[in-house]
């Protein structure tokens, strides 16, 4: 499966190599990472077919991840890709904001990576 993890925290991209670095050894998952709204929207662009799954942090400088989960769900609808919105806020108006604009799951800061594995294993594209 192709991911796309969108968080302007840096460290977040050291932090998923390790945590599926089996995964992304035996070819099972290829990560690609955005550091802001507008560079995932670049890579979108330029790679329409490379994500089958968004993780997106929803609090970023400049486009935020409501905003970014809008322009996903306009612009790239074949195939519509699945998008998790990851954030350290996981109060009921974000969540219900996240689902309304079209984010297919959310999950709250720190990163249950054990939780995040199992719902990989329904999202479409999944090897």
């Amino acid at each position: 499966m192709k991911i796309l993890v969108v968080d302007d925290e840096r460290d977040m991209e050291l932090l998923f190599r390790q945590r599926f670095r089996k995964e992304i050894k035996g070819g099972q998952h290829i990560f690609f990472f955005s550091f802001s709204g507008e560079e995932a929207i670049s890579f979108l662009n330029e790679h329409p077919k490379d994500a089958d799954l968004i993780l997106s942090d929803i609090n970023m400088p400049g486009m935020n991840g409501f905003e970014l989960l809008t322009e996903i769900r306009k612009k790239h609808k074949n195939p519509p890709p699945t998008v998790m919105m990851i954030t350290a806020y996981g109060d009921h108006e974000n969540r219900s904001r996240a689902l309304e604009l079209g984010a297919n799951d959310f999950l709250t800061k720190p990163v249950d990576f054990e939780l995040l594995k199992e719902k990989l294993e329904g999202v479409p594209g999944q090897n």
